[in-house]
């Protein structure tokens, strides 16, 4: 579980999710290196709280990575002799028959919300959004 969270900080990121994702938002979790937390579960989901976690675990387990990645991506985007023009990492979506898996990282915080089918170009809203609540987490 992540610890360092406050309620004001996790009401503002899921107000954040919600607001740029809308009713196909399925879930929120924020995660760092070395915790997680599960801050919103979508009602109709049906989910324990502690089914919901623990079911979650391995899509963080895999979102870690990102922290590396991002890392990757800076140091290709600096080396000589290497097409830089991509720019900075952003953020991922992930897409699936039935839904959506985005992934928003800033420091060593992370954010990553599940949904429904939808518009994909919705996603950089979000994560616009989220990287600046994550930034004043981290801040």
């Amino acid at each position: 579980m992540v610890h360092s969270t406050t309620r004001e900080f996790t009401e503002g990121l899921v107000a954040t999710c919600r607001t740029a994702l809308g009713d196909t938002l399925r879930s929120v979790v924020h995660f760092t290196p070395d915790g997680y937390g599960v801050l919103y579960l979508r009602s109709d989901l049906g989910a324990d709280p502690h089914d919901a976690h623990e079911a979650k675990r391995a899509l963080v387990e895999n979102e870690r990575l990102g922290f590396d990645s991002r890392e990757t991506y800076s140091d290709l985007q600096e080396a000589p002799g290497v097409d830089g023009s991509l720019g900075e990492y952003l953020f991922t979506v992930r897409a699936f028959t039935d839904g959506y898996l985005a992934r928003v990282l800033y420091g060593d915080h992370g954010v990553l919300v599940t949904t429904d089918s939808m518009d994909i170009d919705a996603f950089e809203e979000f994560a616009v959004a989220a990287q600046r609540t994550l930034e004043d987490l981290a801040d």
